[in-house]
């Protein structure tokens, strides 16, 4: 079956500056849908400029001939530009193999393993890293209040909470309560009145609901030295992982931590390709794979790294605080691979501007996502997106 290339479109909208969607339109009247998040305009750009001339037109490649394609001799290739452009045209691909099939993009990955699977809440609000293209306590976006602020009620009613998020039917959630701390001192050391008051989230949290499962996000904020110490400290509340505690390519740190501590330790969202990985579950320096679809490079690569994983018998979870369509193609895999641990999912998108942004997300319910059954990702442009004010997009090509 060969389809062809029609055109390469682009799609901005100020809900959400950071999400950049991409339409692939095929000459035979197809779209597939992928997405990218962060640095929109520089990801647009790439892709309109490096990657729709070499597919514009030509026979759509598969998503392997697709990624040997678009792996130049230069370009940043830990989660930058060419990346992430690559990612978003990666879940577009299998998106179009899969409409163009009749099958669900988790039956062409070789499932479905299993029909649903658990999901945590990472606790942002509605307007969390929307202002800025970077992860900082400035981009936090409590000023901007709506429903579903579960940034601001993890800091302030921590117990509170977890007793919603367990009445929702959800078993486990992550915060971050150390961020500030680690940018006053750059990561070196963790000032005592400091440590005393992120303690205090985690034990509202397992006062108020003991059940209830916790990750501590540290977002590679923090050295080697005051890792160990903080880490050792979180041991009590046996959280479910630390994720993050050091950047994620430092290897040897991460595998002296882990060493060190009983708590499990999670890592890679930002690492890309299955190569960034070896190096971690070689020294048994991780104990789960976090894997961002996007930020690797696609689901191509992305079902390489859990592969990888399940090779060292460790789980793999993958990460999803971006958008609609990456949610998508999350589930996806994870359905498809017997390893796949939890599904991430942020409430406080889901229930608003996801829902602005596109039609047929996966089913949250009781605590347990699933697919929808429909071809592809499931997942479609919302209606009238593209006219909204606002909106730009940017084509090359043709539309379908």
């Amino acid at each position: 079956m060969s389809i062809r290339a029609a055109g390469l479109e682009t799609i901005r909208c100020p809900i959400q500056p950071n999400v950049l969607l991409v339409r692939l339109h095929t000459e035979d009247g197809r779209t597939g849908l992928g997405e990218s998040f962060f640095g929109a305009e520089a990801v647009e750009a790439y892709l309109h400029e490096t990657v729709a001339p070499q597919l514009v037109g030509a026979p759509l490649p598969s998503p392997e001939r697709l990624r040997r394609l678009l792996t130049g001799h230069v370009g940043f290739q830990g989660s930058g530009v060419e990346t992430r452009g690559n990612g978003a045209i990666d879940m577009a691909v299998w998106d179009l193999l899969g409409k163009a099939a009749g099958q669900p993009v988790a039956t062409l990955l070789g499932g479905p393993y299993q029909d649903s699977l658990p999901v945590y809440n990472t606790c942002a609000g509605p307007s969390y890293v929307k202002n800025e293209p970077r992860q900082a306590v400035s981009n936090w976006g409590l000023a901007e209040t709506s429903g579903y602020e579960d940034l601001r009620g993890f800091l302030e009613r921590p117990g509170e909470l977890a007793k919603d998020l367990w009445d929702e039917g959800l078993r486990a959630m992550k915060v971050w309560p150390f961020d500030e701390a680690a940018e006053r001192t750059g990561g070196m050391r963790l000032e005592r009145d400091d440590l005393r008051a992120g303690l205090r989230v985690l034990d509202e949290i397992k006062n108020a609901v003991p059940e209830m499962d916790v990750m501590v996000e540290l977002h590679g904020l923090w050295s080697l030295h005051a890792a160990l110490g903080l880490v050792g400290e979180l041991e009590r509340f046996a959280p479910y992982w630390v994720e993050d505690p050091l950047r994620s390519d430092s290897h040897t740190s991460f595998a002296t931590l882990q060493s060190a501590t009983s708590v499990p330790l999670a890592t890679g969202e930002t690492l890309t390709g299955q190569r960034s990985f070896r190096a971690l579950l070689e020294r048994s320096a991780i104990r789960v794979a976090i894997v961002d679809i996007g930020w690797t490079g696609g689901l191509t690569e992305a079902r390489k790294i859990a592969a990888l994983a399940d090779s060292y018998d460790l789980p793999f979870a993958p990460h999803d605080c971006t958008g609609p369509v990456s949610f998508a193609a999350c589930v996806h895999l994870a359905l498809s691979q017997p390893n796949a641990l939890v599904q991430e999912s942020v409430r406080a998108f889901r229930h608003t501007w996801y829902e602005e942004l596109a039609t047929g997300l996966p089913p949250v319910e009781n605590g347990r996502v699933s697919l929808n059954g429909r071809p592809g990702l499931g997942v479609e442009l919302a209606e009238g997106l593209t006219g909204r004010p606002g909106v730009t997009t940017r084509l090359t090509g043709t539309r379908a």
